[in-house]
């Protein structure tokens, strides 16, 4: 509920924002056409439901900001936490003046002369320390949104995709506002400068002393409040923090031998801080993300606390096993010994990928295809790189095709090669069916023999002969997870079945024939081949004791299409 609270009032204060940057943004057109979008949505802004709905964002939002500072078990913050709260606590401190000689003095005083023609001569001409203090605050406000905004919509499946569409947007609207403020500011000096009309009615417009000294006391109040509020937390926090240093502790241990022992009442994500062990968490400890998550390895069971309903939603969508907990979420009774399971060097991209439970590790049957260009050393030897390039790319394009229409998942090129899975696709009917990840590996390389037909109309008069290749299907359990380093991280698959497709695809070469599929496969899928079809042979497999039982089929795009 609190997080709701929280985004809900900073969506908010964004849309004032929002308002308010369109409008600065008008200045770069002229000072009057500024005020006149305000002046027509003035009333809109004083209307009592508005006031009280902007007033209840504010307050809600600076509470919930003091909450947090509170709840946290240490104050060790990332870079762009630090962030995120010194803009949050030094924003409401840089606007309260501005507040207090606008709203307040309109509201309380009836002295409603800060439309941008008054305002913008104060700040650019009377006083420029207050135009540098504005123009920070520009930067200031929206820095802190756009932070707040980010931590929130990262976590959505959309985001990355239109992740440059809202950056350019993000950049645009405060320069926009920015360039305004500097352009209204040299407008309304040239006007002091050769209108003394115009300075004169400014002068006239300007609260009388006893009122501006007013809103000086009122402004300085606010801000005596807040600061009184922050350092009330800090202080109580010190207090706490005293009285927790007597209380019982217990140990947290990592696999790397490390430990440290925290008070009751720590979560594990909060002991990896204080540590300084590495821990992703792409949310900042908020329980939404489950990029902390870990496996208990060691506890007393009277020591782990049941999930909440939070994290059990959490768990449950991401298929934990029992032993799997999110870091921070779980704060032990007793020692534990656990193991963060994501790779902390990882980008925030790249770590909300592990959202899909497959992608941490899991043995499945699955079937597996190699498929390889015959004698292409000697077809590209007498090639430009481009052209080989080239070839390779529709090559790879028209096999990439074949594979994902036929529901599998091309896991990588090697060189000329491919390596297909079928079954590794979380959500399909044969990840969950060996049965239909084989018929879905036959439909596979049946597609892939048509594609390869029609590529070779293209690019056979090109290279002077057809492509040919040769394809290996087995199926087998192997290992499914997201291996690799940095940006090469990918789903694969490991296992002695990988190595035995690989094996029969090399086999196509003694057999003279484009498809070598085991046995295995057939039988699984429930297709009977004939032998004047599909000659059957027994291939001795390297690492495997009995020979494998195969078939031999010559045009793999001959094998019946999937009903």
């Amino acid at each position: 509920m609190t997080r709701k609270l929280h985004l809900a009032s900073g969506l908010v204060l964004f849309a004032y924002l929002l308002v308010h940057f369109a409008n600065h943004a008008l200045l770069v057109v002229s000072i009057g056409a500024a005020d006149a979008t305000l002046a027509a949505i003035h009333p809109w802004l004083v209307w009592a439901p508005v006031t009280g709905v902007l007033l209840a964002a504010l307050g809600t939002h600076v509470t919930l900001a003091l909450v947090a500072l509170w709840r946290r078990r240490t104050l060790r913050f990332t870079a762009y936490e630090a962030l995120q709260y010194v803009l949050g606590f030094a924003m409401p401190l840089a606007l309260v003046p501005h507040i207090a000689h606008t709203r307040i003095a309109d509201s309380l005083y009836g002295q409603n002369w800060g439309y941008y023609r008054n305002m913008l001569s104060v700040y650019w001409e009377l006083d420029p320390v207050q135009a540098l203090s504005q123009g920070a605050l520009l930067l200031a406000a929206w820095t802190h949104a756009m932070l707040g905004l980010n931590a929130w919509l990262r976590l959505k499946p959309w985001f990355p995709a239109a992740r440059r569409a809202l950056g350019v947007a993000a950049l645009l609207l405060p320069t926009l506002a920015f360039a305004g403020f500097v352009a209204g500011g040299n407008e309304a000096r040239l006007r002091l400068a050769t209108d003394p009309a115009f300075r004169a009615r400014l002068m006239a417009d300007l609260p009388p002393p006893e009122i501006r000294a007013a809103l000086g006391r009122n402004a300085d109040m606010i801000r005596f409040a807040l600061l009184a509020a922050l350092a009330g937390v800090l202080g109580a926090r010190l207090v706490r923090d005293a009285l927790r240093r007597r209380e019982s502790r217990v140990r947290i241990s990592y696999p790397d031998g490390r430990g440290i022992a925290v008070p009751r009442g720590f979560s594990v994500l909060e002991a990896s801080w204080l540590l300084g062990v590495p821990h992703a968490s792409v949310c900042g400890g908020r329980g939404r993300c489950s990029t902390c998550r870990i496996r208990v390895a060691a506890a007393d069971p009277a020591a782990l606390p049941p999930p909440d309903a939070e994290e059990a939603r959490v768990l449950a969508r991401i298929k934990a096993t029992p032993d799997m907990r999110l870091a921070c979420q779980l704060r032990p009774r007793g020692p534990v010994r656990v193991v963060p399971l994501l790779d902390a060097a990882q980008p925030p991209h790249g770590l909300l990928r592990f959202r899909e439970p497959l992608l941490l590790g899991e043995e499945r049957v699955v079937a597996i295809l190699f498929a390889d260009i015959r004698g292409f050393t000697r077809i590209a030897e007498h090639r430009l790189p481009f052209d080989v390039v080239h070839l390779l790319n529709r090559y790879f394009r028209a096999m990439g095709e074949a594979v994902e229409s036929a529901g599998g998942r091309v896991d990588k090129f090697l060189g000329d090669g491919v390596m297909a899975l079928f079954g590794a696709e979380e959500g399909r009917e044969e990840a969950a069916d060996p049965a239909a990840a084989c018929r879905a590996g036959l439909e596979g390389a049946r597609r892939m023999s048509l594609a390869l037909a029609t590529l070779n109309r293209s690019v056979g008069p090109e290279i002077g002969e057809p492509l040919r290749i040769g394809i290996g299907l087995h199926v087998g359990p192997v290992i499914l997870g997201a291996m690799g380093h940095g940006r090469t991280v990918g789903l694969t698959a490991i296992g002695d079945a990988v190595n035995t497709a690989s094996r029969l695809e090399a086999a196509t070469k003694a057999l003279g024939c484009e498809l070598v599929v085991s046995q295995a496969v057939l039988d699984a899928a429930g297709v009977a081949l004939p032998d004047a079809s599909a000659a059957p042979h027994e291939v001795q497999v390297r690492g495997r004791h009995d020979p494998l039982k195969v078939r031999a089929v010559p045009r793999a795009d001959a094998l019946p299409a999937r009903g």
